[in-house]
């Protein structure tokens, strides 16, 4: 299975982008693991919370192939403890998923085509966090989960 992230904007904080990095180092043991950056839309301020969720929507959707199981980290969607996240992704791979794309979105959420094309939808946590920090949350979380399949001693229950 190949595991893609697939965000808006850049990492600006160099720590976050360090602990990030740290986390796609480990994760190459386990799986293949890619994040994809789209550039943020030029001109937000002439755009309304619906135009700028329609253009990212778009972007995102360019990504997706018709194929890949597409999972949005999205304030309403399920939540899991670790050891249940790390089974639902050994339940993915055991289905034969061959491509699940995680989408981290703007600052409105998804458009409705977004929506519309998911397959589910997950939430990190009930608190908000900063975009930046969702992605270095969510790389650790896969590493953590495949730590758990292992049963490797990087979580402690």
């Amino acid at each position: 299975m190949k595991i893609s992230l697939i965000c808006i904007g850049k990492t600006d904080d160099k720590y976050i982008q360090e602990g990030i990095d740290k986390y796609l180092k480990r994760l190459k043991h386990y799986v293949t693991f890619t994040i994809t950056v789209i550039p943020d839309i030029k001109n937000v301020k002439n755009m309304s919370e619906a135009q700028q969720k329609e253009k990212e929507g778009e972007m995102f959707l360019k990504q997706i192939g018709n194929q890949d199981f597409l999972v949005l980290l999205d304030e309403h969607g399920k939540e899991f403890r670790s050891v249940e996240f790390s089974n639902y992704l050994e339940q993915k791979m055991l289905a034969s998923v061959q491509h699940m794309v995680f989408l981290i979105g703007g600052p409105y959420g998804f458009s409705e085509a977004v929506m519309a094309r998911a397959n589910f939808k997950i939430s990190l946590s009930k608190l908000t966090f900063s975009h930046q920090m969702v992605r270095l949350f969510f790389v650790e979380q896969v590493y953590r989960a495949f730590s758990i399949m292992r049963g490797e001693p990087y979580h402690h229950e």
